[in-house]
């Protein structure tokens, strides 16, 4: 059976249409007709057999074979235009910059992210990052797909993949137990057991590190009143800043904690593991700017602070993360 032709500037126009969201703003922008476009849009999904439009109702909303037509379009023009400034000498040499697609999971505390990553910005300095947040089976798909070079997320990618993915532990942070001061003090006493009844912000169930936290309680008996669950690590935070509750934080991540929402640790850090995974498609990091990454992860793990900051600002985060003497 032969492939469909693949006529680029009928994807080019549907592109447009899409970016606009309408086809008149296309048809203004494009000076084209309205009638114009539309044949050409149609052309388009009678040669791919699909539907990229919702018609129904106000305006044209993407399907969502649409939005997956959609990213490959962009990275496509993205791709044509990062050639014609290279012919025009607008890339040192005419060189590609490198690109390198990151997908992170949603309950992965971004700013843990951007510390893996910042290493490969810093030893390739014409990297060109793409970075995607979602769930991790959405980003494991566009993974698959190739349409991301890896995935970080706090749990490892499963075996029922379509194709074989390989996952790089890149570290396991202990956990402490935050809150704001006055909750905080409050709690001080005979930790963990002052945990019990107490109210407390966790990761959403449907994640490995809310697992892992959920055995911790059950093995000490000790089990808090959940007051709200949060997909987004840093939502969370927020609210327990503003007293809502305790919230487990990564030590690596206790500075931020700390530093950005005046939040106090209750207790030494425990072992209730927040990991971090690098997961891929290739079990060798050939990608230069992966090779980076896991190179300086164990840096992030063990301080949680950039490798070039002011080592006496982080004192205070350090000893708490040493302090832990409870499994």
């Amino acid at each position: 059976m032969n492939e469909p032709f693949l006529n680029y500037h009928h994807l080019r126009l549907f592109w447009e249409v899409a970016r606009a969201g309408s086809l008149r703003v296309a048809a203004t922008r494009m000076h084209l007709s309205q009638p114009t476009i539309s044949t050409q849009v149609k052309a388009l999904e009678q040669a791919l057999d699909e539907q990229l439009f919702d018609r129904s109702g106000r305006g044209l909303k993407l399907t969502p074979k649409g939005k997956l037509i959609m990213d490959y379009a962009s990275e496509i023009f993205s791709l044509g235009s990062e050639m014609l400034r290279s012919l025009d000498g607008g890339s040192a040499g005419g060189d590609r910059p490198m690109r390198l697609n990151v997908g992170i999971t949603d309950s992965l505390p971004k700013l843990l992210a951007w510390r893996l990553i910042r290493p490969a910005i810093q030893a390739i300095p014409n990297l060109h990052l793409c970075c995607v947040e979602g769930h991790a089976q959405d980003l494991l798909g566009s993974l698959a797909g190739g349409r991301l070079d890896l995935v970080l997320s706090d749990e490892a990618a499963p075996s029922t993949l379509p194709v074989k993915a390989f996952n790089h532990l890149l570290g396991t942070a202990p956990v402490v137990f935050c809150a704001e001061p006055n909750l905080a003090k409050s709690l001080e006493g005979d930790f963990p057991a002052s945990l019990r009844g107490a109210p407390m912000l966790l990761p959403s169930g449907r994640t490995a590190w809310r697992h892992e936290i959920d055995r911790w309680f059950d093995a000490r008996g000790t089990r808090p009143h959940v007051v709200a669950e949060f997909d987004d690590a840093a939502l969370m935070k927020i609210a327990a800043s503003d007293g809502l509750g305790i919230a487990p934080i990564a030590a690596s991540m206790l500075d931020e904690a700390i530093n950005r929402y005046s939040l106090r640790p209750v207790g030494a850090p425990v072992k209730c593991g927040f990991p971090c995974y690098l997961i891929t498609l290739q079990g060798v990091m050939r990608h230069p700017a992966l090779a980076a990454i896991t190179m300086h992860s164990k840096e992030t793990f063990e301080t949680g602070a950039p490798p070039t900051a002011n080592r006496s600002k982080n004192v205070q985060v350090r000893r708490a993360a040493k302090g832990s003497s409870r499994p």
